[in-house]
């Protein structure tokens, strides 16, 4: 798996200030997407140990209030597979009690990441276990709000 960008200290992405993990990859491709340049799966750099390792640390202050995962697609299958033993990291770091939460924006809606969806892999359920807010469904430019936070 690759990731397009990450943002340390991110404002827009979640409630408080958080890092922001951009994975490579998606297939929905939405008419105006903020996003578009990580559409590609290859784009960006390798998701390895090292780049773990840092947003992990990165979490490791009291101004810090979460990390929040979006795309590209985390919900693509590849990148369910790359990033639910991160997840699991990110969790078992910072449990419930630490008051970090764990964020994740999705094109899916929850039906298609519940078993017998079209995104529901074998890892999808550790994934959600994990979260503490799925921010779910594609952009629609039609019914775009920019009243409405943290979605479009």
């Amino acid at each position: 798996m690759n990731y397009a960008n990450i943002k340390y200290f991110d404002i827009a992405d979640g409630e408080g200030v958080r890092t922001s993990l951009f994975v490579s990859g998606c297939r929905r491709g939405c008419k105006n997407c903020f996003n578009s340049v990580a559409w590609d799966f290859a784009a960006g750099e390798p998701f390895d140990r090292a780049v773990e390792d840092k947003i992990i640390d990165s979490l490791d202050h009291p101004f810090i209030d979460g990390l929040t995962i979006l795309g590209g697609e985390p919900m693509e299958p590849e990148n369910q597979a790359g990033l639910v033993d991160f997840i699991e990291r990110v969790r078992a770091a910072y449990p419930v009690e630490s008051g970090k939460t764990i964020w994740c924006f999705t094109g899916d809606v929850l039906e298609e990441l519940m078993p017998g969806g079209r995104h529901h892999t074998e890892v999808t359920d550790r994934i959600l276990t994990c979260l503490d807010m799925l921010v779910d469904g594609p952009f629609v430019q039609d019914l775009y709000d920019i009243s409405l936070r943290f979605r479009g």
